[in-house]
């Protein structure tokens, strides 16, 4: 970690960041002659922290604040070690942290260990996880009344309908997507295609497959902070919520997993179209988890908005091959890269918990040997299917009853996202439509 800060002697301070249950960033400022410090002890600062709700305040009934006396956690670098922050003016770099007990324990409540958690129970089954993300996020000119499609830089026009898989629709904003390649270039993130997609200002991103699941759910966060932090460099809004616009396709975050035997055998390839018994038991298992998983996949006010029927967001549980109206769909192509395409969630998501949720959930499809239902064909929207929860509050009221959660997830973290959730809902319903565009434009 030293040499990287002896090869950018440019950079003037640190950033040290942990994610919280909401996938915010949560962290401290700290001049660069203090790095040998951090690096070696890391940091301190209170276990409530980890478990703020979206505007940022203590959890009124939280044990972990008056009831323990507000009690210091210890943060250490994750093994990601430093990384540069481009979207801000000075030279900075960003130390990746996470929390621990005094005792060298992780703590049960970081979304990142529980993620850990849950790649670990696989390893120790002889089996490696390889996952992929897709984001979808808008660029918006945020400057006046109402959310408008930025101008473009080349042109300075705005062009107000969709324009999906259009080259002019990327050309319109290239010298944005030039540098944000750049940034996740010296960032390390693998970002591959980029795409226009259903909405106006609406692009979607690739991140290429890695067998380092903890590398590619820091990816997805990073690239959502540089992405959002770019936009606001080049003079228009970015955002990942997930319905930005009534009218308009919500934002969503999909996800591509296999999982290959120590030797890099993708274990759900069998040589067949249909693929592998242990391909269809971990859908049976993302299947059966699905109404727990929904508050992961869905964890805001807003993400709600998003479920309409034919909107290309899935609101029926079934799986299907080479069908994205399923909420689980098998991607067609070379039988070797046999995969899970997971497609409910939205941009709006934390990574890390939507990750373990999803691979949690599939695990306990493969431990416990499950079958899953026939796959559909046609239009899921119009089939009767089992449906997720279709309000926030059952979601919530879900996860907290959900049998496959308490196998995936610390009764700690558990508990402290229904009281976040909970506060959040209390305090929502007070607020208008304008007060939740903007608290959630550029927070999630």
């Amino acid at each position: 970690m030293r040499d990287w800060l002896r090869h950018h002697p440019d950079v003037r301070t640190i950033r040290v960041a942990a994610a919280d249950l909401n996938g915010q960033a949560r962290g401290k400022r700290i001049p660069v002659r203090f790095a040998d410090k951090i690096v070696e002890e890391g940091t301190r600062f209170p276990f409530s922290v980890m478990n703020l709700d979206i505007w940022g305040e203590d959890i009124e009934d939280s044990p972990l604040v008056f009831d323990s006396g507000d009690a210091d956690g210890v943060l250490k670098p994750t093994e990601r070690g430093f990384l540069p922050m481009p979207w801000l003016e000075a030279p900075t770099a960003l130390l990746p942290i996470w929390m621990f007990h005094e005792d060298g324990s992780p703590f049960a409540g970081d979304p990142r260990h529980a993620l850990a958690r849950v790649v670990e129970q696989f390893h120790e089954r002889g089996m490696f996880p390889v996952c992929a993300t897709e984001l979808e996020f808008y660029l918006i000119d945020d400057s006046g009344r109402e959310l408008r499609v930025p101008p473009s830089p080349r042109s300075g026009k705005r062009r107000p309908g969709a324009d999906t898989l259009a080259l002019r629709a990327l050309d319109a904003f290239d010298r944005f997507f030039t540098d944000l390649y750049d940034c996740c270039e010296v960032m390390d993130i693998d970002a591959d295609t980029a795409i226009s997609e259903a909405g106006p200002g609406q692009f979607e991103v690739n991140l290429l497959h890695s067998a380092d699941v903890l590398k590619i759910a820091d990816d997805t966060w990073f690239f959502k902070m540089l992405v959002r932090g770019l936009a606001r460099r080049h003079g228009f809004a970015a955002s990942f919520m997930a319905k930005p616009y009534e009218d308009w396709p919500g934002n969503g975050m999909h996800m591509h997993f296999s999982v290959t035997d120590g030797a890099g055998k993708n274990l759900f390839d069998d040589g067949t179209h249909g693929g592998s018994h242990l391909l269809h038991q971990a859908v049976a298992g993302c299947l059966k988890a699905m109404p727990g998983t929904t508050l992961l996949l869905a964890p805001h006010y807003n993400s709600y908005d998003r479920f309409e029927p034919g909107a290309h967001a899935p609101t029926g549980i079934a799986w299907a091959y080479e069908n994205r109206t399923a909420a689980v769909r098998i991607p067609s192509g070379s039988l070797k890269a046999r995969r899970i395409e997971h497609r409910v969630a939205g941009g709006d998501i934390n990574p890390y918990l939507m990750m373990a949720g999803v691979l949690g959930a599939a695990l306990i499809g493969i431990e416990d040997g499950l079958t899953p239902p026939a796959p559909i064909s046609g239009n899921a929207y119009e089939l009767d299917l089992p449906q997720m929860p279709t309000t926030w509050q059952d979601a919530i009221d879900t996860f907290e009853s959900s049998p496959e959660m308490k196998r995936i997830f610390a009764p700690q973290l558990i508990e402290n996202l229904v009281r976040t959730k909970r506060q959040e809902l209390r305090y929502m319903a007070e607020m208008t439509p304008t007060e939740v565009l903007d608290l959630y434009l550029d927070t999630v």
